[in-house]
This record gives C-alpha cells, structure tokens and sequence, in this order.
C-alpha cells in the first residue's frame, strides 16, 4: 500500500478535495471529506498492489524498488491480487456512502487503473495515460457532493488543472529511474523529453494553473482563489526551475513538494469561498 510513503495518496486525493469544496462552498460535510479521503488510500493502494503484480520483473532489475514485497518474493502474486481485490471492493462500498453514483464512477475507473502498469510497455508517453486516470478523483469529489453525473464545465476544468499537474509531478518521479529505464527497454516521460523536460515542465504548469482559473471564473468564486492560485503558480515555478532532473535525490525531493502546491489550491478554493 505504500503507507510508508504517503505522498502518491496525497497526489491522487487533492484534486478530488478541490472538487469537493468547489461543489459544496462554505460548508463541506465532514462525513464526504472523509469517505472522499479514506477511499483514495484504497483505490492507491489497489493501485500499488495491482501495479506491483505487473513490475514484478522490472521491480527487481531497480535499485529503488527491488525490495518490494512482490519484487523480493515476500508476498505471492496470488496474495497481492486478493489484497488489491479487497481494498478496491471496500473503497467503493465506502464511497457509496455517499451516494452510490460516486462508487459508480470509482467503479468505472477501475479497468483504467489496472491497464496503466502495461502502459509504460505499450506506450510512448505513459504519464499521459496516469495523468487521464487519476484525475478522474476530481469527478469522484465533485458527485461525492451532487449525487450527479451532469458535470459542468468547471468540473473539466478542473479534471484538466488536476491532468497536468500529474504530468509535472510524475515527469520529475521518473527522471530517478531514467537509466534503469533505457538499460531495461520501458518507457517514460524522462526517456521521451529527456534534455527538453523542463520546457515541457513549464508548459504543462501554465495549462494547469489555467485549468484551475478557469474553473474558479466558471464557478463565479470570490478573488482571494485567484490570488492564492498565483502563488501556487509562483511556487510550482520554482519546483521546475529548482530541481536537477540529474539527481535522484532532488527530484524525489521535489516529487513530494509537488503536494505542496496541491494543497494552495485547495487553501485557494477554500478562500475564494469566503471573498
């Protein structure tokens, strides 16, 4: 499940956060912040289970992750895949709490989850795909809140903000694996931009910060949102100027600052509320 590692929860959560306190404005209800917040670590955790079955072979041919459990033989595939069945069962009786359109709609992301493994075999640009798969705890806020499938535009935009956001974060991620990567034959966005990730980098963060304006013109919020969302925008900057895409070290380092950025949004959705 990684819970040693709570970063990758965190990145999945907040964009559906943000939906939920753009959907529900002054007032969120407690009781779908934390159907919202517990299901994430499920459905991550189904995700890391299911995405260790897969890498078992990669996993172990890389330093950074041959000690995981299905990689080091300390967990049988059989077992993995039962505990990612289990866990991914109770998030959606979780999220039904809610409503039962929210498990629905987790539900439905199932299959998108369970391909994305095979992706970085298959595809060029496989952070495209994750970045599609886990914005969609943006959708999964928002009817945790409505109860509805009708999604205006600023749910879109949103989904949009949260996409390449991902694509930031998970471009830096795989920068610390690029020369197992190459040695080993599977594809990532490091291997993809390689020189030129960083102008790619700023391109995705003007997309994204622009995705998460528009929805807050769309949903008519008060200015301190548009303000905040500028600092966060100043601050994911420095991220991509800051880190050395040579370093392991910094790019997990600025990996896990990525969270940072997600929560002044979430701090400027809370704001715009009240302005």
């Amino acid at each position: 499940m990684r819970l040693d590692r709570p970063t990758g929860y965190v990145l999945y959560l907040l964009p559906g956060l943000w939906a939920v306190v753009l959907a529900s404005g002054r007032r969120p209800d407690l009781l779908t912040v934390v159907v919202v917040a517990v299901a994430a670590v499920l459905v991550r955790g189904a995700a890391c289970a299911v995405n260790d079955v897969v890498d078992k072979e990669v996993d172990a041919r890389v330093a950074r992750t041959v000690s995981r459990p299905v990689a080091s033989g300390t967990i049988s595939v059989g077992n993995a895949l039962l505990f990612a069945a289990a866990q991914g069962v109770v998030a959606l009786l979780i999220l039904a709490v809610a409503n039962v359109e929210t498990a629905l709609v987790a539900g439905a992301s199932y299959p998108l989850i369970v391909a994305y493994p095979y992706m970085k075999r298959i595809f060029f640009w496989p952070t495209a795909f994750l970045a599609l798969v886990m914005s969609v705890y943006v959708l999964i806020g928002w009817t945790a809140v409505t109860g509805s499938f009708d999604y205006p535009l600023e749910v879109y935009c949103l989904y949009a903000g949260g996409a390449f956001w991902t694509l930031i974060h998970d471009a830096i991620y795989s920068h610390q694996d690029k020369e197992y990567d190459r040695n080993i034959g599977v594809k990532s966005s490091a291997l993809l931009f390689g020189e030129a990730t960083k102008v790619w980098l700023a391109i995705f963060g003007v997309v994204s910060v622009g995705g998460v304006l528009w929805a807050g013109s769309q949903a008519s919020i008060g200015w301190a949102f548009y303000l905040i969302v500028v600092g966060a925008a100043i601050f994911l900057s420095y991220l991509v100027v800051r880190v050395d895409l040579d370093d392991p070290k910094s790019c997990w380092d600025a990996f896990v600052a990525n969270t940072y950025f997600g929560w002044i949004i979430l701090a400027a959705v809370v704001a715009g509320q009240f302005t």
